[in-house]
C-alpha cells in the first residue's frame, strides 16, 4: 500500500485559505496527480488544506473525506522559561539540547512540560485514528509492526498539513515527532511518499520513498514557497528565527 502524505499550498493563516501563488501550486499538483491511480483522498477539515484538494478533486471528478483528526497539530505546550506557547516543532536547538529526552521515541512524553500539555492526548487520539483507517485496508497494528491481513497496492492521498504530516510519521517510523519535525520542513504542495515493505509474509512497515517532493513545482518554473516552511538559513539572513 502506498501513502501520500500532501501539505497544503502557499497558506493564507489570517483567512485560512491559499494565497494566489498557493492556488497555482494547488493545480499544478493536481496536473500531477492527475495521473495517479488513487484508491481514495482524505481531506483536513481546515480551509487551506480543503482548497487544496479541490483543485485535484475537481481535476479527478471525485470526492474526497474530510477527516477532524487530520487538521493541523496545534497543541501549545508551555516551556519552562519562556513566556510564549510553543508547538512541538518550534523549540530551539539551545532547548532541546537541555532535554535529550525530546528525541527518544520512549521518553520523549515523560518530558514534564510535555507530559503537563494536552500533546499526549492528542498524540493518542490521531495515532489511533490513523491505525483505525488502515486497519480498514488490511493493515493491523501489532506492536512496532504492521499485520499484512489483506496487502495490497491501493494509494491513500492525504491532504493535510506539516505538524500532522510528522506525527504521522513518527508513528509509522517508531520515532518522537519532536525529532522528525525539528529535523524535517516539507514546502506548501510537498508531496511525501510513504510504501508498505513485507520483506516477511504477513509483516508490514513503512518506507518512506519520497520526503517532500516538489518537482511538480520546479517543473513549471514555480519556486517553492520557502517563507512558508523554513527557518533561517543564517542568522543574520532573510527567514523566520
Amino acid at each position: 500500500m502506498r501513502l501520500l502524505l500532501i501539505r497544503h499550498g502557499d497558506p493564507d493563516y489570517i483567512n485560512d485559505t491559499l494565497t494566489e501563488k498557493g492556488i497555482r501550486e494547488a493545480e499544478m499538483l493536481a496536473d500531477r496527480l492527475a495521473g495517479e491511480n488513487i484508491d481514495a483522498i482524505y481531506v483536513s477539515p481546515l480551509g487551506r488544506a480543503q482548497k487544496t484538494a479541490e483543485a485535484t478533486l475537481r481535476r479527478l471528478n471525485r470526492n474526497g473525506l474530510t477527516l477532524d483528526w487530520l487538521q493541523e497539530f496545534t497543541v501549545p505546550v508551555r516551556l519552562p522559561g519562556v513566556e510564549k506557547e510553543k508547538r512541538i516543532w518550534d523549540f530551539l536547538p539551545s532547548f532541546i539540547d537541555r532535554y535529550p529526552e525530546l528525541y527518544s521515541e520512549k521518553d520523549w512524553q515523560k518530558v514534564p512540560f510535555i507530559r503537563d500539555s494536552k500533546v499526549p492526548e492528542r498524540y493518542k487520539e490521531v495515532c489511533e485514528q490513523f491505525d483505525l483507517l488502515l486497519a480498514q485496508y488490511g493493515y493491523v497494528r501489532k506492536g512496532s509492526y504492521y499485520e499484512a491481513v489483506q496487502p495490497n497496492l491501493k494509494t491513500l492521498v492525504f491532504f493535510c498539513h506539516l505538524g500532522l504530516s510528522g506525527v504521522l510519521m513518527s508513528h509509522l517510523f517508531h520515532m518522537s515527532p519532536v525529532a522528525i519535525l525539528q529535523s524535517f520542513a516539507g514546502t506548501p504542495t510537498s508531496v511525501t511518499e510513504i510504501r508498505t515493505e513485507e520483506r516477511e509474509k504477513g509483516i508490514a512497515l513503512f518506507r518512506a520513498n519520497r520526503l517532500g517532493d516538489v518537482s511538480h513545482l520546479y517543473l513549471r518554473g514555480e519556486p517553492p514557497a520557502f517563507r512558508s516552511a523554513s527557518y533561517c538559513e543564517i542568522y543574520d539572513g532573510e527567514g523566520r528565527h
